[in-house]
């Protein structure tokens, strides 16, 4: 909830501050009351917080400006992008006296250079509306992900976001060039160099992206694009078990090259699930428990190339059935399937479930989730292990809850010890709890054993010298 800013306002809690700023910048750019109240629970409604405003700024300037003012008043700031994010990193938890500021207004893209393939936009533009800029100069911008619409650029910097093509170009780190940064104490860094090479001294850009507004609030960025890969093709792969998901990513990777984009797990049951649910006819009548989505896409046809594959992987034993997209359309729907198998609105205890974002080193990825799944039938049988996504760069989004129908009380019961196993799991095999939504808040009190003592501390001291009053996004993130 957000108390309205004109009651009571000598109180030294923002309210002041927030009363200032709305005689400066006008009513729509600062909301309180029911105006505010969107920006104050994450689009799964999971985290739900409080601060003494919403403000929208429209410029870099005006960010400084509050920013500026935040830092004299004491008031702490929660940056906001699309607010699609998975671990709580933009919501106020209301720890103490804050605002969030939404970068949503801020959404032009100011350049796009076809010579030198880079592209400069504001912080709150949408990753599709980059996209869609790029291929208007026969260019690409690589990251993509489900929340494409809605998802901003600065949100995607802040939590150095992945997405389904990480496999092929990475995460958002190396389609950064060069970032705006509006410091804790209001003053801008303007680092927006558009240079693939430049070794003078720091990156001093990396300690932002990954870093969740906690250190700074970027407000523009300078972005890489790729050249157009204007052939691509689609195909949705049965594997005869688990034990064939990674020769037949081996396979892939031989045959294809650098054409090879995508390489993503899709379990039996989320496939069913979405296509009845969206009324969407059943592209593999005879699906197996385990399949895979496979992209290629280049400069020349590749539909040669991935039929190719899908016969030498049938030969081999590694494949059951297969369905290629032969139109744009089926290529979409077999994309669409994809976007909608995170378990929001798929599973009746959806809002029980254990949800892992988690990283493995590649080659380990399915012995992962084989012991995944004996903890699961150890701690709570019966429960169901739905596990999908970014299998070719070693990034499974695997979730453990009720199946439908069932009484979700034995789970609940096993519920924190489960959690606590599968962490351990996770660190055993030297992987991460947060390989593409961050830290935020969601995994604040979980993460600490990922790294030694020492990362953390030199970590601190970023952030202490960035930040020294704590304001910008305080309580995500960085362990106590």
């Amino acid at each position: 909830m957000v108390d309205d800013a004109d009651h009571d306002a000598g109180h030294d809690d923002g309210r002041v501050l927030v009363v200032e700023l709305r005689q400066e910048f006008g009513a729509d750019a600062v909301l309180t009351g029911d105006d505010a109240a969107p920006f104050l629970t994450d689009w799964r409604g999971v985290f739900c917080g409080t601060a003494v405003a919403v403000v929208r700024p429209s410029s870099t300037d005006e960010v400084a400006h509050v920013v500026e003012r935040c830092a004299r008043a004491g008031v702490a700031i929660v940056p906001q992008g699309g607010n699609t994010g998975l671990s709580g990193g933009a919501t106020p938890l209301g720890e103490r006296p804050g605002i969030v500021l939404s970068l949503t207004r801020m959404h032009r893209i100011e350049r796009v250079d076809p010579a030198g393939s880079t592209l400069i936009a504001q912080a709150g533009c949408t990753i599709d509306a980059i996209q869609q800029a790029a291929r208007a100069v026969e260019r690409s911008f690589a990251p993509d992900w489900g929340a494409r619409g809605t998802a901003t650029l600065g949100g995607a910097v802040a939590t150095d976001a992945g997405g389904i093509n990480v496999l092929r170009y990475g995460n958002l780190r190396p389609h950064v060039l060069g970032i705006e940064v509006v410091l804790p104490d209001g003053r801008v860094w303007d680092g927006l160099r558009a240079l693939r090479k430049d070794s003078s001294g720091y990156d001093l850009k990396q300690l932002f992206i990954g870093s969740e507004g906690t250190l700074g609030i970027v407000t523009r960025a300078v972005v890489a694009l790729e050249p157009a890969r204007p052939f691509e093709r689609t195909a949705l792969v049965a594997v005869s078990s688990p034990d064939a998901v990674l020769p037949l990513l081996g396979e892939a990777r031989r045959a294809a090259g650098d054409s090879l984009i995508a390489f993503e797990l899709v379990p039996r049951v989320g496939l069913e699930r979405v296509t009845r649910r969206y009324g969407i006819a059943p592209p593999l009548p005879h699906a197996t428990d385990d399949l895979v989505l496979i992209k290629l896409a280049a400069a020349d046809p590749v539909v040669d190339a991935l039929a190719a594959l899908i016969a030498d992987a049938a030969k081999s034993g590694l494949v059951t059935d297969a369905v290629v997209a032969a139109s744009g359309e089926q290529e979409e729907r077999l994309w669409r399937i994809r976007d909608e198998l995170p378990v929001y609105r798929l599973f009746e205890h959806q809002a029980i479930a254990l949800k892992n974002d988690t990283a493995i080193p590649v080659a380990h990825t399915m012995d992962f989730l084989r012991d995944v799944r004996e903890l699961v039938e150890g701690h709570a049988p019966g429960a169901l292990t739905y596990a999908f996504g970014h299998v070719g760069d070693g990034n499974l989004h695997v979730a453990v809850l009720p199946d439908d129908g069932d009484d979700p009380q034995p789970f609940l019961d096993a519920r924190d010890d489960l959690r606590e196993a599968i962490d351990a799991l996770t660190f055993r095999f030297g992987g991460t709890l947060s390989a593409e939504h961050g830290i935020g808040r969601d995994l604040v009190a979980r993460i600490g054993p990922q790294k030694p003592p020492i990362e953390w501390e030199l970590m601190r001291l970023l952030k202490t010298a960035f930040d020294p009053s704590g304001l910008m996004n305080p309580g995500a993130m960085m362990p106590e």
